[in-house]
């Protein structure tokens, strides 16, 4: 084990409830890559995306000088100024921007813009718009700004001025599927986050946000999953999350990868149907009363399991899940077609 001592950063407070009807779409997972930076010699511009919260090392250091976590570029001794290029994997409507500088506090950039294009190739000077106007920054913190778009994009450019580090760049919003390239006979995970799918309400995320469970692939580790603080009261753990259309679920895959000791005994799934419910309190008590399309089931230790649904009349928007009584769900697959 190393010995090298770290800090973690502190995290953003209004991240719960962004993240409560956002995803972020910067996260490698979705394909999101920084691909171009004007100069990252002390800091790879990758780092800027990295899903984990940013760390500091008192003590690290390499070829080119202190290690930092984040995207760090050289003291500009020229006119200008420092930028990267983002291309999100997959293409969304942007509701807020964080810029994130913890750990940078002599080295931060004392501002900074974001531009946005939606083409399909790497956009031209022509192709840019406003996204976030030139502001000041505050070092070893968050910068978050809301963002009023009235169209999906799928390139960011953020400046810097005239120079230095970002931790991270957090980019919320929501995917834009287009759904119409999807066959009416096709069937299709509804709620993948690639799909459009995410989390809108849940009673406990204490080691891992249930939106998580509709991330690509299996999960590569426990973290990457929904996963609540053990119960010590009676009732269960649940979550409702948003389908990326309204559709049909025909079947269902629920995976317990990397949960041995702390998976769910039982678990339920309803759907239904939200109107303009948004508050948790009222999510959670319209949820409860939705039909069940998998009834009372047993769970295994990291294994996958396999059910099919109970059909319902009408295309549902949303879906409950209920564990007995707590534990970790490292994903979930709603697979039926839209309506």
């Amino acid at each position: 084990m190393s010995s090298e001592r770290f800090i973690t950063a502190r995290p953003l407070p209004e991240a719960a409830e962004l993240t409560r009807r956002s995803i972020d779409l910067a996260q490698p997972r979705l394909g999101t890559a920084v691909t171009f930076a004007t100069d990252d010699f002390f800091a790879d511009k990758s780092r800027m995306i990295d899903p984990a919260p940013p760390v500091f090392y008192p003590d690290r250091f390499d070829d080119h000088g202190k290690w930092m976590d984040g995207w760090e570029s050289r003291r500009k001794r020229t006119p200008g100024h420092d930028h990267a290029i983002v291309r999100l994997g997959q293409r969304g409507r942007i509701a807020a921007i964080d810029v994130e500088t913890s750990f940078f506090t002599g080295n931060f950039p004392p501002e900074a813009m974001v531009e946005a294009a939606d083409t399909a190739d790497e956009p031209g000077e022509a192709d840019w718009f406003t996204l976030v106007p030139r502001a000041a920054l505050t070092g070893d913190g968050h910068n978050l700004f809301s963002v009023d778009a009235d169209r999906p994009v799928r390139w960011l450019k953020l400046h810097i001025f005239p120079d230095g580090g970002v931790a991270r760049l957090r980019v919320f919003g929501s995917i834009e599927k287009d759904w119409s390239l999807v066959a009416a006979d096709e069937t299709i995970d509804l709620a993948a986050m690639e799909n459009g799918g995410t989390a809108v309400a849940w009673n406990d995320a204490h080691y891992g946000h249930p939106a998580n469970m509709l991330a690509p692939g299996r999960a590569p580790v426990m973290a990457d999953g929904w996963e609540t603080a053990r119960r010590r009261v009676p009732g269960n753990d649940w979550c409702v999350l948003k389908l990326g259309t309204a559709g049909r679920i025909e079947r269902i895959a629920i995976d317990t990868k990397h949960f041995k000791g702390n998976y769910p005994d039982l678990f339920t799934l309803r759907a239904g149907r939200l109107g303009g419910e948004t508050a948790p309190e009222a999510i959670e008590a319209t949820s409860r009363n939705w039909p069940l399309i998998v009834g009372e089931s047993k769970l295994r230790a990291d294994a996958i399991e396999k059910f099919a649904t109970t059909p319902l009349a009408e295309p549902v928007t949303h879906v409950r899940l209920d564990i007995f009584p707590d534990g970790g769900v490292s994903r979930l697959r709603l697979y039926g077609k839209k309506a």
